[in-house]
């Protein structure tokens, strides 16, 4: 099994970082919200597209999945009582001249072989499109 390790650290009351590798990552862990960090559910969705970009990026090799860009979008609805994200939603736009039939091949390897994408999906509800940019 591969092993992913992470360490974060309060700075003050305003702010938090997160640590790993050679990586480090401002956190908004203020009560009161920062502008200049990722909070914790804005984490949580960065590393969902963060996933399906990397995905993207081992796969297309192996398809000879030609692209020139990818943008992906994401957006978590959250419920007040108990505290979670009751629903995930994305966009994933290729800019790419491949077939239709080629985009949904590389939709269904993002949805098949994505850490973040499955760990989410096995947990929340998580729906979402792979379009082309027009």
């Amino acid at each position: 099994m591969l092993q992913y390790d992470v360490t974060a650290r309060r700075i003050d009351a305003h702010g938090s970082t997160a640590a790993t590798k050679q990586a480090q990552i401002a956190l908004d862990t203020d009560p009161g919200g920062r502008q200049d960090a990722f909070n914790p559910a804005e984490l949580l969705l960065a590393a969902l597209a963060a996933c399906m970009l990397k995905g993207i990026e081992r796969v297309t090799p192996m398809l000879r999945f030609e692209l020139r860009g990818i943008e992906v979008s994401v957006r978590g609805l959250r419920q007040d009582a108990p505290p979670l994200l009751a629903e995930i939603g994305y966009e994933i736009i290729v800019d790419t001249d491949e077939e239709d039939r080629r985009l949904e091949l590389l939709h269904s390897n993002v949805r098949k072989y994505g850490t973040v994408y499955n760990t989410l999906a096995a947990g929340v509800t998580l729906t979402g499109t792979l379009r082309r940019k027009v």
